[in-house]
């Protein structure tokens, strides 16, 4: 009985979880967004919540022995049985709205969605996938960032997606990336914020450092909503904020107008 009901993380209300899964994971009563696991962000957008995986055999190694409390290696062996993903991203191919894409969706529930070589690898894929096969291409961002147990491999993916998405330009290929809840770090050093058009969710923590980190070092308070979504469009980061319910059918209207597609 108790899987029945859930708890709002802002205003705190009881709620029904069927009233919440058909509002797309968005809170009736506040408007907050509950995070969403990539398999269902994928299933979300995609026509009839059908797509194709794909770059599945591609995870990640321990090329520096890296050690803390545990092995890196164990570690990555641990989040793999208890997200049943095998890396924080994930590939996959569809349509949406009738048009073929390839979306990139990032798992906050691996490792917290941090980059590292494997995923900086797959976006990558993807990006070259989709200059190789004239598609638009759509990165769904969760993360919290570099993934330290890889050391400057993980800085290196910055600069590998980025160069990849200067080529994705050249060809002239859409490219759309939607930051979600948080969004921190080196992904939103790199390819999160270099689309032709930069999404964010309602409330998104968006940014590099933390607002505490921030803090501490400029020995100032921030300001209210500091690094929220809102903010960021506020000052000119972000090209819109879209509302999880309305984002398929926005990124439907951006894709037709990108490749001058008849509705």
């Amino acid at each position: 009985m108790n899987n029945l009901w859930t708890r709002c993380n802002s205003c705190r209300r009881i709620l029904y979880k069927q009233d919440i899964i058909e509002n797309r994971y968005v809170c009736p009563s506040c408007f907050f967004h509950f995070r969403l696991s990539a398999p269902e962000r994928l299933h979300m957008l995609f026509d009839g919540g059908k797509y194709k995986l794909y770059d599945q055999n591609v995870t990640a190694l321990d090329p520096l022995g890296f050690e803390d409390t545990k092995k890196y290696s164990q570690r990555l062996k641990d989040y793999q049985k208890k997200s049943r993903l095998p890396e924080a991203v994930l590939n996959a191919e569809g349509t949406i709205g009738g048009i073929k894409v390839l979306i990139s969706a990032m798992a906050f529930a691996f490792m917290g969605g941090s980059m590292g070589s494997v995923v900086g690898e797959k976006i990558t894929r993807a990006f070259e996938r989709a200059l190789r096969e004239k598609l638009p291409v759509i990165v769904i961002s969760c993360s919290g960032g570099a993934r330290m147990q890889e050391g400057v491999l993980s800085l290196m993916q910055l600069m590998k997606t980025s160069a990849a998405i200067a080529r994705l330009e050249e060809g002239g290929i859409p490219f759309i990336s939607v930051l979600t809840d948080p969004t921190t770090g080196g992904t939103t050093a790199s390819y999160a914020m270099l689309g032709d058009i930069n999404i964010g969710e309602p409330q998104a923590l968006i940014g590099f450092a933390g607002p505490r980190v921030i803090e501490q070092t400029i020995k100032e308070k921030l300001p209210k909503g500091f690094q929220r979504s809102e903010f960021l469009l506020k000052h000119g980061m972000l090209d819109d904020v879209v509302s999880r319910i309305e984002l398929r059918e926005y990124l439907i209207r951006a894709l037709r107008l990108f490749l001058n597609h008849p509705q």
